[in-house]
């Protein structure tokens, strides 16, 4: 049995630090870094690709929309086309930092809100995979399990990594309750690991009514900006060890 962790990083912008990216580079196996738009930096972007390559992680792209008062958690009207264009822009500049310091674009996440709206909007789904696949095609495309993103990889020949989230609760189509609704962020320590147990070694979730609904996961999700995200992170790898599941980044097929 087998799990990838991966976490949001390099959100910190000029002199503004946000998450425990040195922390959550020694518990996870995967870093989606910010391209600039909703969070991060040029000089960020440098630096968190060359951590993420000393820590031997699998790196991806996180591109979001362009807010970053928003933190890219808000929808924003975009046409396919702006969004492919968009998806491009922020890829092909996380593409040449990796390129600078001789490191495999593994990977590509999209952030927030466009990630929430790419798993049930198809016209979305397909703009974000088109630019995936016109850019990088042999990167891995990570998506919330089982919805439109996946499909629109999957229907262009992009490899897929289905997603699932440790700390946050689900509904009962199997999408993310929104943060605007109460708990919609698990509470404890013991939730999440609870929840990550579930989800690796049960495939399945309790949704917000408490019903149980299957899900699948090749990788799990933390948000760097959360709050004592890389102890909780640790938390969760080592209960998943003593379970017997391997943690290590998806696996790119030849």
């Amino acid at each position: 049995m087998r799990i990838d962790i991966n976490a949001d990083v390099g959100e910190s912008f000029g002199s503004f630090k946000v998450g425990e990216d040195e922390e959550l580079f020694k518990v996870i196996t995967s870093a989606n870094i910010a391209c600039g738009f909703h969070a991060g930096d040029f000089t960020v972007m440098n630096s968190t690709v060359q951590g993420a390559k000393k820590n031997n992680l699998s790196i991806g792209a996180h591109p979001g929309f362009p807010d970053k008062q928003g933190f890219g958690r808000r929808n924003m009207n975009m046409s396919p086309n702006e969004i492919y264009e968009m998806i491009i822009y922020q890829i092909g500049a996380l593409k040449a930092f990796c390129q600078i310091h001789n490191v495999q674009l593994a990977h590509i996440k999209p952030h927030g809100a466009l990630y929430n709206m790419a798993a049930i909007n198809s016209s979305i789904a397909r703009a974000v995979a088109r630019a995936i696949y016109d850019i990088e095609p042999n990167a891995i495309l990570f998506g919330l399990n089982n919805s439109e993103i996946i499909v629109a990889g999957k229907d262009l020949g992009l490899q897929t990594a289905q997603e699932a989230f440790a700390d946050r609760l689900y509904d009962e189509e199997g999408y993310l309750v929104s943060r605007t609704e109460p708990n919609a962020v698990l509470a404890t320590v013991e939730d999440v690991v609870n929840q990550a147990l579930r989800i690796v070694k049960g495939n399945e979730v309790r949704t917000k009514t408490g019903n149980i609904i299957s899900i699948h996961a090749d990788t799990l999700c933390f948000h760097g900006d959360g709050k004592n995200v890389s102890s909780i992170v640790k938390k969760v790898r080592m209960v998943l060890e003593e379970n017997n599941v391997k943690v290590a980044p998806v696996e790119l097929s030849k």
